[in-house]
C-alpha cells in the first residue's frame, strides 16, 4: 500500500491511496454492499456508473450465507460479485454485538447465535481474519468489541483493553495468512479500530496504544450508536490527533452529509453508512439542500428531477412525480432509482470535497455546503 497526502487544510486532508485492487482518492465514501450487493437491485455496473470507488461488505453476513469457504473457492469476493475495485470487509464485530440476542464474551472470542437460524457460532480474532482472508478483500477490519457509546467506564475500560489484545492477535494471524499459498489476496491490509465510548482519556490512550502497532490504517469505531452529534465531534477532536496522520483514518458507520463534512474537517479519510440506501428504499432522496420525502403529497405532480443539475441515472430521465408513483405502487424500480440517486449524491459529494481541498477552498466550501443543507430549499 502507498498512502500519500496531497493537500491539507487544518486537520482536513486530501490523499491518494494505492492498493492491489486499484487507487482510492480520499476523502471517500464506501458504498455498503453488506452481502456482496447493494440493497435496491444495484449492480456492480451501476456502481461504476455512479462513481463508486470502494464497496464495503460484511464478514459476519457472508460467513453465515453463502459461506466464506464457498466464496474462497469461487476466487474471492471480487470475482464472486464481479467487482474489480477495492473492497473493505467489516470484521463482523459490530454484528456480533448488535444482532446476536444471546452471546457470551470470552478472552478467546465470542459465542453467539446466528440471526438466521439460531445455530451457535464462535468468532474470535483468528476466525474473523480467516473469514476475511477467504473473502480476499482489499482491506480487512480487526475484530473488536463494540460497547454501547453511553456505557459506563466500568464496562468500557476492560472492553477496550480486550480489543487491544484482540488487535494484536488479528495482526499476527493476518501476517500468517498472507504467507499461505492458497490465500486469495496476499496483499490484504489490516485496519485497527479505536474504541472507548465517549470517554476522552480512554479514547486517547487507546489511540496511542494501537498506533504503536504500525498498521496500514486506523478506524474510529463505536460512534453514531446513541451519542449526540456534538459528542461524536468532540471525541473526534480529541482522538484523531493521536492516530498516525500519515495513515488513512476511517470513521465507521457515519453518516449524514453534514456528519461527513464535519468528519473530513477533523481528519477522516474513509466513511460508510447505510443511510443513502436504506433511506432511498423508504422514499427519501438526499440533495445539496437536505433530504426530501417523496411520499409527501406535494410531489404528486412535481415534474422536476429529484435535484436540478444532478446527472445520476434517475435525475437524467425521471420526474419526482413518476418516482413517487412507483413507490406508491410498490414497484422495485422506484426504490432502485432512489438508491442510485442517493449513492451518486454521496459519491459526488466526496468528489466536491476533494476538489475543494485540491483548490484550497475547503473552509469556504464547508461553510456554504452546511448552509445549503440546513436551508430546506427543496
Amino acid at each position: 500500500m502507498k498512502y500519500e497526502i496531497l493537500k491539507t487544510c487544518g486537520r482536513a486532508k486530501r490523499a491518494h491511496m494505492e492498493t492491489v485492487h486499484g487507487t482510492i482518492e480520499t476523502p471517500v465514501f464506501m458504498n455498503v454492499a453488506t452481502v456482496g450487493a447493494i440493497k435496491g437491485a444495484v449492480s456492480t455496473e451501476d456502481l461504476d456508473e455512479i462513481g463508486t470507488q470502494v464497496a464495503l461488505s460484511n464478514t459476519y453476513h457472508l460467513h453465515v450465507r453463502p459461506g466464506d469457504r464457498l466464496i474462497h473457492d469461487m476466487g474471492g469476493l471480487h470475482a464472486f460479485m464481479s467487482w474489480k475495485k477495492p473492497v473493505l470487509t467489516d470484521s463482523g464485530g459490530f454484528q456480533v454485538f448488535s444482532l446476536a440476542g444471546i452471546r457470551k464474551i470470552r478472552e478467546e472470542g465470542v459465542i453467539f447465535q446466528s440471526h438466521i437460524d439460531g445455530h451457535r457460532i464462535f468468532m474470535g480474532p483468528e476466525e474473523s481474519m480467516q473469514i476475511q482472508s477467504n473473502l480476499g478483500s482489499t482491506i480487512a477490519m480487526a475484530f473488536d468489541e463494540c460497547p454501547p457509546a453511553l456505557a459506563e467506564r466500568s464496562y468500557i475500560e476492560p472492553s477496550v483493553a480486550r480489543t487491544t489484545r484482540w488487535l494484536i492477535r488479528c495482526k499476527a494471524e493476518m501476517e500468517r495468512l498472507n504467507t499461505l499459498p492458497d490465500t486469495v489476496n496476499r496483499e490484504q491490509l489490516l485496519f485497527g479500530i479505536n474504541q472507548g465510548g465517549i470517554i476522552e482519556d480512554l479514547r486517547i490512550s487507546h489511540a496511542k496504544e494501537i498506533s504503536e502497532l504500525d498498521l496500514p490504517g486506523y478506524a474510529v469505531g463505536g460512534l453514531a450508536v446513541g451519542e449526540t452529534h456534538e459528542e461524536m465531534y468532540h471525541i473526534l477532536d480529541e482522538t484523531v490527533p493521536y492516530l498516525p496522520k500519515n495513515k488513512p483514518t476511517y470513521l465507521m458507520g457515519v453518516g449524514t452529509p453534514a456528519n461527513i463534512i464535519e468528519g473530513v474537517d477533523r481528519g477522516i479519510d474513509f466513511f460508510d453508512c447505510v443511510y443513502p440506501t436504506r433511506n432511498g428504499r423508504h422514499g427519501n432522496a438526499y440533495t445539496h439542500f437536505g433530504k426530501l420525502n417523496l411520499m409527501n403529497a406535494r410531489y404528486e405532480r412535481d415534474s422536476r428531477p429529484l435535484e436540478e443539475g444532478c446527472r445520476c441515472p434517475a435525475c437524467r430521465r425521471y420526474s419526482r412525480a413518476y418516482i413517487r408513483h412507483l413507490l406508491k405502487a410498490k414497484e422495485m424500480l422506484g426504490m432502485r432509482l432512489l438508491v442510485l440517486h442517493n449513492l451518486y449524491y454521496y459519491n459526488h459529494l466526496m468528489e466536491e470535497i476533494r476538489d475543494a481541498l485540491d483548490a484550497g477552498t475547503w473552509r469556504e466550501y464547508k461553510a456554504s455546503a452546511l448552509e445549503r443543507l440546513n436551508s430546506g430549499e427543496i
